[in-house]
C-alpha cells in the first residue's frame, strides 16, 4: 500500500480528497494536515511516500514544502491540488518535481487516473532493476520518436489512455467487457467505455456482442489483429495522435 499524506487547509476538501483516495486501490492515507508546518511535524513520525498537496495554505505555502522535500532529498512523491491555474505556479510546481497536477474543482475521475498512474508506475520501478533506453522513454517519459501533436478527443487524457492500453496488452487478445477492463485499471466504467470507444474509431480495438445464457448481452472487446484499410483521418491518428506512445502499430 502507498502511503498518502493529505496537507490541504480547508476541512471539507481534505475530508473529500480522503474520500476519493479510499476509493482508489492501492493507497493509505496516514495523515493529515492544515498547514506546512504541521505537515512536517507529522513527517517526523509518519513514513510517507506520497502528499496531495494544496498550495495556498496560510503560512507557508504547499510549494515551499515542495522545495523542502527536493532540497532535503526526501523519497516522498508529490500530486498538487490547488487552485492556482496560473502558468507560474504550474512551472514551479513541475520543476520541484511535482508528478502531476490537478486544478480546483476536478472530477474524481481525473483524480483516479492521476492516483492510478502513479501506482502503475510504482509498481513498474519495483520490478525493474535495468532499463532500456525505449523502456525508459516509453514508461516513464512518455516519449516516441515520431510522436506528432494531434489532441486526442476532447474528455480524454493521454495518461488514462495509456493506462488504459497497458492493460489490454496485459489481457493478451481474451475477450473482454468494459466493467471487467474498468475493474482491472482501477478507472470508472464510464470514462472505461469512451476510450473503448475511441479505440474502436481507429481500428485498433473490435467489439461483438456476446448474448450468454441469462441476462442482457454483453459487449466483448478485444486487439484487432486484421484492422480495416484506414481512412485519411485514422491515419493521420496513427501517425500523429499521442496513440503513438502506446504500441508501434499505430505509426
Amino acid at each position: 500500500m502507498i502511503k498518502v499524506m493529505i496537507v490541504e487547509d480547508d476541512p471539507m476538501v481534505a475530508e473529500f480528497n480522503g474520500r476519493y483516495l479510499e476509493r482508489v486501490d492501492g493507497f493509505r492515507l496516514v495523515a493529515s494536515a492544515s498547514s506546512v508546518k504541521e505537515s512536517l511535524d507529522l513527517l517526523q513520525t509518519h513514513d510517507v511516500e506520497l502528499i496531495l498537496l494544496d498550495i495556498f495554505m496560510p503560512g507557508k505555502s504547499g510549494l515551499e514544502l515542495l522545495s523542502y522535500i527536493r532540497k532535503t532529498g526526501k523519497a516522498i512523491d508529490v500530486i498538487v491540488i490547488s487552485a492556482a491555474c496560473d502558468m507560474q505556479s504550474v512551472k514551479k510546481a513541475m520543476r520541484y518535481g511535482a508528478v502531476d497536477y490537478l486544478i480546483k474543482p476536478f472530477e474524481f475521475d481525473r483524480f483516479q487516473a492521476a492516483l492510478a498512474s502513479y501506482r502503475e508506475e510504482v509498481r513498474f520501478m519495483e520490478n525493474q532493476q535495468v532499463l532500456s533506453q525505449a523502456e525508459l522513454d516509453k514508461r516513464l517519459f512518455f516519449r516516441e520518436p515520431a510522436a506528432g501533436t494531434s489532441e486526442l478527443p476532447k474528455g480524454l487524457t493521454r495518461t488514462t489512455l495509456k493506462l488504459i492500453w497497458d492493460h489490454v496488452q496485459q489481457l493478451a487478445h481474451s475477450p473482454f467487457s468494459t466493467d471487467e477492463l474498468a475493474a482491472r485499471v482501477g478507472v470508472s466504467r464510464i470514462s472505461v467505455r469512451k476510450y473503448i470507444h475511441f479505440l474502436n474509431e481507429i481500428d485498433i480495438l473490435v467489439s461483438e456482442i456476446n448474448y450468454g445464457s441469462i441476462g442482457r448481452p454483453v459487449f466483448k472487446h478485444k486487439y484487432n489483429e486484421a484492422p480495416a484499410k484506414p481512412s485519411k483521418t485514422i491515419c493521420k491518428l496513427r501517425c500523429n495522435s499521442p496513440l503513438t506512445l502506446i504500441t508501434k502499430r499505430l505509426t
